[in-house]
C-alpha cells in the first residue's frame, strides 16, 4: 500500500532543509534525490511504503544531536531508522519527515570481559557482537531470527527476543546502558556497566519505546559465558495439541530450556524444502529443545524431555550428536520466514504473546480463520514462552488479498488478547497494530502513556503516528518533561 506523495510545497521546503542540513551533516550524509529516496520507502513491513522528505545519515554523536536541535526548532518530523527490519512498520516513513539513519554507527567500541559487558554503536549487527566476543567464549543472548542483519539499536528500540529468549531474557534483561539525544539535541546517559542504577528505570522505559522518546547512539550491553554443552532435540507430534501439552510439561516440570522452538506442517515443509536440515515431513508439529550447561546436567535433562515427549505422543525424536547438528537443527527454524518465499509470493508476520496453556485453542481458532477468510497460515513461534509468529501467505498481485491478510491478522491478535495475552512480544506496535491498541488498552491507559511520550518529546516530532491510535496535545494530558536526564512531573492530574 503506497502512501500518497508529498505536495508541492513539501518538495519546496526538501530543497532548504537539506541545505541547512548538510551544513550539519557533510559530505554525503543528507540524501534528498527522489530515486535514492525510494531505498528507504519501507521497513520490513512491505505492504505499506512512503518516500521520506529527507534521508539524513549522521556520522557521531554530536551531528544526531545536532540534526535532531534544527528538527526541534522548525518543527520537523523526524524518524530514526537502524537496519529497516522492522515488521511492524516501525521505521515507515512520512512525506513531511526526515529519516535519521544510523547506518554509519557500526563500530564495536569497547569489549569489557572482567565486567562482561560490551559497549557498541547502534548500527552495529545483532550477530556481530557475538562475534566480537566469541574468541574469548563469549556471547550475546537475545538472538532475532533477522540477526545477521538487524542491529542493536532497532533491538533496543522493539525489545527483541529470538529463540534463545524463554532462559535468558529478552533485550531488555540484556542491556546495562545507553546514550540517548533527545529531540532537543540534548545527549543524556542512562545505566552503565553497572548492573543497576539508581532512581526510575527509565532505561527500561526507553527498551521497547520505537523510537518515540529519543535516538539511541550507543548501548552498553551484557554478554555471557558460553555454556560448557548445548544440545537440541527434534520432537515431532500428530496434533498441535499434543505439541502444546509437551511444552506445558516440560516447563511444569521445572526444566528451562536455552531455546524451545514450534512449526507446524506448512513451515516445515517450507524450511526443509529450503534448508534440509533433516525435519520429519510426516509430521503435524514440530518442536526443537535446547538443553545447555554442564555436560552432566544436559544428559539428564534430555532423557527427561524424551520422557515428557513420548508420554504425551511423539511420533518422532531425534538428539543433536554434534555441534554441527545442533547447528543445522537451528537453521531451519532461523530460515523459516525466508523459506516462505517458496510457497507464498507475499506474507504478513504476526506477532502476539499468549499464555502457554492456552496454545491448542489459538493454534484451533488460527486454522478456522484461515478456512474462513480463504488464506493459507505457516505458525512458527517461540513455544516457551507463548509468542506466536503466524505467517499469513497472500498474493499481493491479487485484488483485495492484502486487506484479507490485515483483517485476518487482526483477528488473531485480538484472540491473543481475549486468552490473556498481549498484542506483540518483539515486533512493536508501530502501524501495523496501532489500530488495535484499544483492544488491550483503554483511552486512560493509552492517555498515560502519552503523558510519558510528552515528558521527552512535548511536540510529537518523534517518530508520530505509530504505536497511538489517537494522539493527544500535551497540554491537555498534563505534562512531565526531562531534564538532564531525569524525569520531572510537574503537574500530572489525580485520578
Amino acid at each position: 500500500m503506497r502512501m500518497p506523495e508529498p505536495d508541492t510545497d513539501v518538495i519546496a521546503g526538501r530543497v532548504r532543509i537539506a541545505k541547512d542540513l548538510s551544513a550539519i551533516v557533510s559530505g554525503d550524509g543528507v540524501i534528498a534525490d527522489e530515486d535514492e529516496l525510494r531505498v528507504y520507502e519501507s521497513d520490513g513491513l512491505t505492504a505499506y511504503q512512503q518516500i521520506p522528505l529527507i534521508v539524513v545519515l549522521p556520522a557521531n554523536t554530536a551531528q544526531v544531536s545536532g540534526v535532531l536541535r534544527y528538527c526541534h526548532e522548525n518543527g520537523i518530523k523526524v524518524v530514526p531508522r537502524g537496519a529497516g527490519t522492522s515488521l511492524s512498520g516501525g521505521a515507515l516513513p512520512l512525506a513531511d519527515g526526515i529519516i535519521l539513519g544510523l547506518g554509519k554507527f557500526n563500530r564495536v567500541l569497547e569489549v569489557d570481559f572482567d565486567n562482561r559487558c560490551a559497549v557498541v554503536q547502534p548500527g552495529v549487527t545483532n550477530l556481530a557482537i557475538t562475534g566480537a566476543v566469541s574468541h574469548r567464549g563469549f556471547y550475546y543472548a537475545p538472538d532475532p531470527s533477522s540477526q545477521i542483519a538487524c542491529t542493536i539499536g532497532g533491538n533496543v528500540a522493539e525489545n527483541a527476543g529470538g529463540v534463545h529468549c524463554l532462559k535468558y531474557g529478552l533485550t531488555t534483561n540484556n542491556v546495562l546502558g545507553v546514550e540517548m539525544v533527545l529531540i532537543n539535541g540534548e545527549v543524556v546517559r542512562l545505566g552503565g556497566k553497572q548492573l543497576d542504577s539508581g532512581g526510575y528505570d527509565l532505561l527500561g522505559v526507553l527498551t521497547g519505546s520505537e523510537g518515540l522518546l529519543g535516538v539511541i547512539t550507543e548501548v552498553t550491553v551484557r554478554i555471557l559465558r558460553a555454556p560448557a554443552t548445548a544440545r537440541a532435540l527434534l520432537i515431532g507430534f500428530q496434533s498441535a495439541s499434543a505439541a502444546g501439552q509437551c511444552v506445558a510439561d516440560v516447563i511444569g516440570a521445572g526444566i528451562i530450556p536455552g531455546g524451545m522452538e514450534m512449526m507446524d506442517k506448512p513451515a516445515i515443509h517450507a524450511a526443509e524444502n529450503f534448508v534440509h536440515a533433516g525435519y520429519p515431513l510426516d509430521v503435524e508439529a514440530l518442536l526443537i529443545v535446547e538443553l545447555d550447561g554442564p555436560e552432566a546436567e544436559v544428559t539428564h535433562l534430555i532423557e527427561s524431555v524424551e520422557d515428557i515427549a513420548r508420554k504425551v505422543g511423539a511420533v518422532h525424536l531425534r538428539v543433536s550428536q554434534s555441534e554441527e547438528e545442533r547447528q543445522t537443527f537451528w537453521a531451519g527454524r532461523k530460515a523459516a520466514f525466508g523459506a516462505m518465499g517458496r510457497i507464498s509470493p507475499d506474507y504478513l508476520c504476526m506477532d502476539g504473546t499468549i499464555p502457554r496453556h492456552r496454545m491448542p485453542e489459538v493454534l484451533n481458532g488460527i486454522a478456522e480463520m484461515s478456512e474462513r477468510f480463504g488464506l493459507r497460515c505457516a505458525n512458527v513461534f517461540h513455544a516457551g514462552d507463548g509468542n506466536l509468529h503466524p505467517l499469513i501467505l497472500y498474493d499481493a498481485n491479487t485484488p483485495g488479498e492484502l486487506e484479507k491478510a490485515e483483517e485476518f491478522g487482526g483477528d488473531i491478535l485480538r484472540l491473543c488478547v481475549k486468552v490473556g495475552g498481549v498484542l506483540t512480544g518483539e515486533h512493536g506496535v508501530g502501524v501495523e497494530k496501532r489500530d488495535l491498541m484499544g483492544e488491550m488498552f483503554s483511552e486512560d491507559d493509552m492517555k498515560q502513556q502519552q503523558r510519558l511520550k510528552c515528558a521527552f518529546d512535548a511536540d510529537g516530532l518523534l517518530n508520530p503516528g505509530k504505536v497511538y491510535p489517537t494522539l493527544h496535545r500535551c497540554a491537555e494530558l498534563g505534562r512531565m518533561h526531562v531534564h538532564h536526564g531525569q524525569l520531572k512531573f510537574p503537574d500530572i492530574p489525580r485520578f
